[in-house]
Parts: structure tokens; sequence; C-alpha cells
């Protein structure tokens, strides 16, 4: 089987979370920090081999200090963040292994995973090359002007939210750093897409949602009451969650 290497990103600013103590990657989350509720579910999966979590340069000291021991124990390594989301997503898969044959890069704010999403979308992007969760939009959507005023409503028929984890080739997401719009581009599906490959989309789920604010910690904590538990062979290590979603 290939082997995966995940990209964890923690690099951002966190502005609109609101809390002077925690950034939202290290906010508290029923009992462990967000980001860890997510490295733990890819730890999980036979196929990862490598796990790097990302971090803003600022943050260093207090990350190794908080979470030294944790990143030991579990194997994963730091790089720091750049100043676009692509930077630091580069940042991280500079430090992958040789060997590693596919990246999976994710939101260290999306904790909710279940392993089921997860064997999803790896399966996919070995047959596919580039695979990404996502979910159909559902609600009904507006264009506003700078009067906040509606211009129109869009029609939600083929529009699809995009998650992640988002899955490709290491040779396919090397060469879409090497393009001139990486830098302005707001997730790694866009970038590939702008490298003239087919992205595949795999359906997510609500579930896995994106924490931006403390209300949507305190979802988080009820939505992880509610991913069904792993079965034992899953286990891998003592932090194990592992959750399988049917």
């Amino acid at each position: 089987m290939p082997s995966f290497g995940v990209i964890l990103v923690a690099a951002g600013k966190s502005s609109r979370f609101g809390d002077t103590n925690y950034k939202k990657p290290f906010a508290p989350l029923s009992g462990r920090s967000v980001w860890l509720h997510a490295a733990e579910k890819f730890l999980d999966h036979p196929d990862v081999k490598q796990l790097i979590v990302v971090i803003a340069p600022e943050d260093r000291e207090y990350f190794m200090d908080k979470f030294g021991p944790d990143l030991a124990f579990m194997g994963i390594k730091v790089a720091e963040g750049g100043k676009q989301r692509a930077d630091s997503a580069y940042n991280g898969v500079s430090k992958l292994n040789e060997e590693i044959d596919f990246v999976a890069i994710h939101d260290a704010a999306r904790p909710c995973l279940a392993s089921r999403w997860i064997e999803d979308v790896f399966a996919t992007s070995i047959k596919t090359g580039a695979a990404i969760l996502a979910t159909p939009v559902v609600s009904t959507l507006k264009r506003i002007n700078e009067h906040q005023c509606v211009t129109d409503t869009v029609d939600r028929n083929k529009l699809w939210e995009a998650q992640t984890p988002q899955v490709f080739s290491r040779a396919m997401l090397a060469e879409a750093f090497t393009k001139d719009t990486h830098r302005t581009a707001t997730d790694e599906a866009q970038m590939v897409e702008a490298a003239g490959h087919a992205v595949t989309v795999v359906r997510g789920s609500p579930m896995n949602i994106k924490i931006t604010s403390k209300d949507d910690v305190r979802l988080a904590e009820q939505i992880l009451k509610v991913l069904p538990k792993p079965t034992l062979n899953n286990q891998k290590h003592p932090f194990s969650d592992g959750d399988i979603w049917r």
C-alpha cells in the first residue's frame, strides 16, 4: 500500500476565536487540545507513516513546552508556518520523508474526524491522484453589495463546501507548489486545480466542523460524543480515538 504523510496546519492567527489564552488549535476540548484530536485519528491509520504539525514561529516556545512529551511519544515533527497558508503547507511538506507517496493536508482546527472518512478520501486519492472531503451546500446563498443588500440568489446546484483532509499524490502537490497561483489559493485543492489536475470530491459530513469560535468548541464537544467508537483492532496507541463512521 502507498504510504501517507499528514500535514496538520496550525499556523493561523485565530483572530476570530477571541481567546487571549489559546489559539483555536490549542484550546482544550474534552480533555485534550483540539489539534491532538485530529492528530490521533490520523495516527490510528496503518498507512500513515509520518505526521507534521505546522505552527506559527511565535508559538514554538509555548508549543514545545506544552506538547513536547506528546510530540516525542507520538513521533510527530514540527514545522514553522509562513505568511500564507500555502507557505505553511509547503514548509510542512518539505519535512516529509522521501518514501512518503501521498500527502494529506488537514486543518488542525477540525477535530471531529471519523476514521471512515479518512479511509474513504485516502482510497479515492490512490485511484485518482487528488481527493478532498466536501459536503453539498444545502442553504440558500445570497450575493450582496457594499451596502449589505442582496443583489441576487446564487444557484446552489453542484456547489459543495470543501473540507479537509485534502489528499494528493506527492508529485502532483509538488508540481502545484511551483505555480505562481499557489500563493493566492485558499486551500490546496485550488492549487492543484490551477496546475491543471482534476480533484475528486468525496462526500464528508457536516460534523467535520472547523472550529472558528468558542461556540464551535461547545458544538465539537457534543459531536465527539456521537461519533462511533473505534473497534479494538483500530487502536494503535494510548491516545487513540480512531472512530469509524458507518
